[in-house]
């Protein structure tokens, strides 16, 4: 029975993954026709009639045709994405509704069909008719495609469709709609949360925008209030790094969009479960109290992401309602949690570990092992990071290691991917978290591949770095020794100003200087923390100056500064060493 459970947590989340994956790469789409809609019609803040034109075409025909042809895309490439289209436009004329489900159906459909026919038949074309093979096959099977869709795919999509939309709003009715929170904040921070978001909720919400002119959908994953009240409670009643590094996350998160990041909080104390819960509930509660709605995806679900797709008509201070209410209800029930808590300290670290293996086991896999590769500027022309949505934590990992890999005088190109969008090419490094791997493997067999367990604070960057130059990099027991000699040095009494260092990626830097000032505040020290690039450091070369920044860096930062005092650790944002020096401070 197990075993089965475990096989059907797979299928569901490969059927939500490849949902989200039709729609991610269009999110952009979405975006313009929200605005679209938001400003031009009847009801918009900018009426113009010209303009409104453009409206139903778009959500009847761009926006179906973009999933039909990305579907398409991710089975069988080029081929596949425009037999997939051609498929997919049967089941847009077959019927009078928007045909989102009859794009997911038809665009890989596609795919899968070409791609099956070229491998039947590739090899027994004649030499000088691929050409016209080629074309025939996939204007033939998208011609077949196109009238089964039309005459039977659509119509029936269109009455699943409507059934469902009836279903959302008889829920909506009935006042339902906040426990869908129940099952949808343990989903974000086990699985993946943009299978709900852009597989669910968003074509959802579009349809229910042409009706209404906007939608509670595009709400219900993307508030921010649930994950901001958790890391405030840890701000407030926290321990150790768990505790300073929050503040940073808590920029990152509510500004950044990045929901990520707090996960690893929820999973220190599996009991954040039930305070997430209760500020999804009570958020979405609050959202349908007031009317509030959205005109399109807010993507990523930062708030200003939010407040930028509100239309006329709908109010502001909904919205906000909502997203500050859960944010005070989570933080209550975490409150409640963490002031409960009698153990002597947490492992942020060791969270982050565990989000990891609990995202592994919700998709019936073992966490995957680190893999060893040969690694060099021979074997490695491109550096890719990896993930479900190719943004986000993803993003921000491939910055960091961009910045170390052009210190290292590399002009190694590093980029982040979807892993549905990966092609399987020669000389190529991907980097991904471990429990995703093994897909990334599968689609790209050729590729060298490294796991992490985490894209912001991974140890391995300075593997690959130092494997790429030919150079050593020194275990992270020595590493920790040093970091820890060289922090007993410094007497902060005899600092006047701690200055974070960084290259072209600031974002480590910014979230260390929140921390970290976050943790003077609380202490009642004066010193002011900024940022510094390693070219404006020389501004800071003072005995009286403290340069925090990681092992990596540190060769940088001795040449920009050699006069300043400089701490080395392993992470800026994570590390326990703050609180060492002003425990150190107040002695």
């Amino acid at each position: 029975m197990e075993q089965q459970g475990s096989s059907l947590k797979v299928k569901v989340q490969k059927l939500g993954t490849s949902l989200s994956n039709m729609v991610m790469p269009n999110i952009g789409a979405f975006i313009a026709w929200g605005f679209l809609t938001a400003l031009f019609i009847k009801t918009g803040w900018l009426p113009n009639k010209e303009f409104a034109t453009i409206v139903d075409p778009s959500i009847t025909y761009l926006l179906p045709l973009l999933i039909g042809y990305t579907g398409g895309y991710a089975i069988y490439g080029q081929r596949g994405a425009v037999v997939g289209a051609i498929a997919t436009m049967g089941a847009i004329t077959g019927t009078t509704v928007p045909m989102f489900v009859g794009a997911m159906i038809m665009g890989p459909l596609g795919g899968y069909a070409i791609k099956k026919f070229d491998q039947a038949f590739q090899s027994k074309i004649r030499p000088g008719f691929e050409m016209l093979v080629n074309n025939f096959s996939a204007g033939l099977i998208g011609f077949a495609l196109l009238l089964v869709a039309f005459k039977l795919i659509g119509p029936v999509v269109a009455t699943l469709t409507e059934a469902i939309g009836n279903g959302v709003e008889a829920i909506v009715a009935v006042k339902l709609l906040p426990l869908a929170n129940i099952l949808i904040e343990p989903a974000k921070v086990l699985f993946l949360n943009n299978a709900l978001n852009h597989g669910i909720f968003t074509p959802l919400g579009a349809e229910q925008v042409t009706e209404a002119g906007k939608s509670i959908l595009f709400l219900l994953e993307s508030n921010p209030g649930p994950g901001l009240g958790i890391l405030f409670a840890f701000a407030m009643f926290g321990k150790s790094s768990a505790k300073s590094s929050s503040w940073g996350a808590m920029v990152i998160h509510f500004f950044g969009g990045i929901h990520e990041i707090y996960f690893p909080y929820v999973m220190m104390k599996p009991a954040l479960f039930l305070a997430a819960i209760a500020g999804g509930v009570t958020g979405t509660f609050t959202f349908q109290l007031f009317g509030a709605g959205l005109g399109g995806p807010a993507s990523p679900g930062s708030i200003i992401a939010i407040l930028g797709m509100v239309p006329r008509g709908a109010s502001y201070l909904a919205i906000i309602a909502g997203v500050i209410s859960a944010a005070v209800v989570s933080f209550l029930v975490a409150s409640i949690i963490l002031k409960g808590d009698k153990s002597e300290g947490d492992s942020l670290e060791a969270a982050k570990a565990a989000t990891q293996a609990a995202k592994a086991t919700a998709k019936g896999q073992a966490t995957a092992k680190p893999i060893s590769a040969d690694i060099s500027t021979d074997s490695v022309a491109q550096i890719i990071f990896a993930c479900d949505a190719g943004m986000g934590s993803s993003a921000m990992g491939a910055s960091i290691l961009r910045d170390k890999v052009k210190k290292a005088g590399l002009t190694i190109p590093v980029s982040n991917q979807a892993i549905s969008n990966l092609q399987d090419t020669d000389k190529t490094l991907i980097v991904t978290q471990e429990e995703l791997t093994p897909r990334a493997k599968g689609k790209t067999p050729r590729a060298i591949h490294v796991s992490v367990d985490n894209f912001l604070t991974s140890p391995r960057y300075d593997a690959i770095v130092a494997e790429l130059t030919n150079t050593t990099v020194p275990s992270t027991d020595n590493t920790v020794e040093d970091t820890t000699a060289i922090a007993t040095e410094i007497d902060l009494n005899y600092i006047d100003a701690v200055v974070f260092a960084h290259g072209l990626s600031q974002g480590s830097a910014t979230m260390g200087q929140e921390t970290l000032r976050a943790i003077f505040k609380a202490k009642g020290i004066k010193i002011p923390v900024s940022t510094s690039s390693f070219e404006d450091l020389k501004e800071f070369d003072a005995k009286n100056i403290m340069v925090v920044t990681t092992i990596a860096q540190q060769a940088d930062v001795q040449q920009a500064a050699p006069n300043a005092q400089i701490l080395v650790v392993d992470s800026v944002v994570t590390t326990p060493e703050y609180d060492k020096m002003v425990a150190r401070m107040h002695k």
